[in-house]
């Protein structure tokens, strides 16, 4: 692991409804985060095609926004991804990315870990759509709560709201977390309290504290523009511009970078010291020493779920698992971890 990494949390807003134009802006961004010095930048939430504010203020009307919408997601494996790991191969640089996933019919919310050679190390989904995103995605399973080892240290992601989820945080701390990509969608934008970017910069700065990480928060912004892109076929959206609140935490609760107007499109920058997570894992580690699992125990279940399964193919995939297959993603595994 180095002892210092040059990271970087995107505020921008992307080019709503528009697969290829966001991907066009997310490859401007990630030579931008190169040229600033930038081993590893994170991406806000559904930063690809942006995310479906509309939802939370219609009803019926918003249909020929959601179809419009679902035209826009991306898959795993389509040219828009395929693009962004090309540029992250391309600038040597570590990519976090939010997107609205397609797979079969139904739409995820998906983060993408891509490594600077462009490997695509974690593809997960959102474990549980909040409120009125349950509506038009789907959600994930104990797979996608994922760390990996990297050359800048261990790396996970979770997106908005599923890091007031308790059992979220205990995955990640127990995986052993020190580079937490945080990605957000707009803030303020849906009011005061839980949703301001008061209360989230909190929320993501207990997070560094409880896990003893680093936090990248990307978050976006919405326009005028934007908000005339959602505000058609009967939506309409409150009169709302920004929404930004980037920035990266340290484990002692720091924010490490200067503080982007909240209407403004740019890029924050920190040296991370990576010294100081011996200082935070000296003082307490939920799945370590600071843990009683003489009291409380904690299991993951990993397997992956599917809608469908054919049993006329279960022998043949029985015997190719145990005959030569290392374990993979649809291999059953239980992690267990104790809680503090």
């Amino acid at each position: 692991m180095k002892e210092l990494v040059r990271a970087a949390a995107v505020q921008a807003e992307p080019v709503w409804f528009d697969a290829s134009g966001t991907t066009g802006k997310t490859i401007a961004l990630i030579e931008e985060a190169a040229r600033g010095g930038a081993e590893i930048v994170a991406f806000p939430e559904v930063w690809i095609p942006g995310y479906p504010a509309f939802m939370v203020f219609a009803g019926e009307a918003e249909l020929p926004l959601v179809a419009e919408y679902r035209a826009n997601a991306v898959s795993i494996d389509g040219p828009e991804l395929g693009a962004i790991r090309h540029a992250a191969a391309e600038n040597h640089i570590m990519v976090g990315l939010g997107f609205a996933e397609r797979a079969g019919r139904s739409l995820y919310m998906s983060q993408a870990v891509i490594s600077n050679t462009g490997e695509l190390r974690i593809a997960r989904r959102k474990l549980k759509p909040t409120h009125r995103e349950r509506a038009l995605y789907g959600q994930g399973d104990g797979s996608d709560l994922q760390v990996i080892d990297t050359p800048l240290g261990r790396v996970g992601a979770l997106m908005c709201w599923e890091h007031l989820q308790p059992f979220n945080k205990m995955a990640m701390i127990a995986e052993g977390e020190q580079i937490h990509i945080s990605s957000w969608p707009m803030l303020d934008f849906f009011g005061a309290g839980m949703m301001s970017s008061e209360a989230i910069t909190t929320v993501n700065r207990a997070y560094a504290m409880e896990s003893g990480t680093f936090v990248l928060m990307a978050s976006q912004t919405i326009s005028a523009a934007g908000r005339a892109a959602m505000s058609r076929h009967g939506v309409e959206l409150p009169e709302f511009q920004g929404g930004g609140a980037a920035c990266i935490i340290a484990p002692d609760t720091t924010v490490l970078t200067e503080q982007l107007a909240s209407d403004a499109e740019g890029i924050v920058y920190a040296d991370l010291s990576m010294r100081l997570l011996e200082i935070s894992n000296y003082l307490t580690d939920p799945a370590g020493h600071y843990s009683r699992p003489d009291v409380y125990r904690f299991t993951i279940d990993r397997t992956r779920r599917r809608s469908v399964e054919y049993l006329d193919d279960a022998l043949a995939q029985s015997n190719e698992r145990t005959s030569a297959a290392p374990a993979g993603e649809d291999d059953p595994a239980v992690a267990t971890a104790p809680v503090a």
